[in-house]
């Protein structure tokens, strides 16, 4: 793909900040956070104005994906123990739920089953924050989403490539569009203000070997998303087996003992985790 190509392809894409299903209260919760005087219970009112927002959040802070299921009962104390980077992407992933919904089948599922095995995975590392590793697995395949509604000729075309050349996801938006999800992820994210550990891993989780700053949390989502294509659960857009970098495996410290304990408590969280739709 030419430079200009992909610089129009660019701006479609970041119209993505015009788009209807991003509400308002993101913008001045941003704000709100840059502001060293402004307090949680502040940031809190601004979003509980928001009902169906406040409720969609209530609902995915209090599922299996985050550890505290059922306990977390107002958005201050969301924000309280889960901080405002987790909020922010569970703000912006419930969001765009109803595109993701119409567009690519499965895709929620794969991303709420990737963040439950993110969690699970930073956990079993030792990592502080496990909620943000979730985080940045519900985040991972939001280029895919985006390409879809910005975009729909162009997915149109992703899909047809997917079938007929047998490839990954990954593979047939190189074919078409000269870069894949991840880079739109990074696009996005910095769109969005979202900070830089969530950035890096949405923008490295095929490519974990390359994170320059967060190279641990990268390592997670990728084998995340790894174990849950192997999983089945869900579907990220195609139906290929993805490949497992061994460079993750070793950054996480973690033998196939390490894998199997993982899968086992995936497995149980999973039976759960399908119940989380809006």
């Amino acid at each position: 793909m030419d430079d200009d190509l992909k610089t129009s392809v660019r701006g479609e894409i970041l119209q993505v900040a015009d788009l209807p299903t991003l509400p308002d209260v993101l913008e001045e919760v941003t704000r709100l956070v840059e502001d060293p005087d402004a307090s949680t219970e502040a940031i809190a009112k601004v979003i509980s104005r928001d009902q169906v927002l406040s409720a969609k959040v209530l609902k995915m802070v209090n599922s299996p994906i985050y550890g505290f299921p059922g306990r977390i009962s107002s958005i201050q104390h969301a924000l309280v123990l889960l901080g405002f980077n987790v909020i922010r992407g569970i703000i912006i992933s419930t969001s765009v739920f109803d595109m993701m919904v119409q567009n690519m089948k499965g895709l929620w599922e794969h991303s709420l089953g990737c963040a439950t095995a993110c969690n699970i995975i930073a956990r079993r590392a030792g990592f502080e924050d496990p909620e943000e590793y979730a985080v940045a697995g519900l985040l991972h395949d939001l280029g895919k989403v985006v390409t879809a509604v910005q975009l729909p000729d162009l997915h149109g075309a992703i899909l047809s490539t997917v079938r007929d050349k047998d490839v990954t996801y990954l593979q047939a938006e190189k074919d078409v569009m000269g870069f894949g999800h991840d880079r739109i992820n990074a696009w996005l994210a910095r769109h969005w203000g979202l900070p830089p550990n969530i950035r890096e891993a949405m923008a490295r989780h095929h490519a974990p070997q390359l994170a320059e700053f967060y190279k641990p949390m990268a390592c997670v989502v990728h084998l995340g998303d790894f174990l849950v294509r192997l999983f089945e659960f869900g579907n990220s857009g195609d139906d290929q087996t993805a490949y497992l970098r061994p460079e993750a495996l070793l950054e996480l410290n973690f033998k196939m003992s390490d894998l199997d304990k993982v899968m086992d408590e995936m497995a149980e969280q999973f039976i759960e985790v399908s119940d989380v739709t809006f």
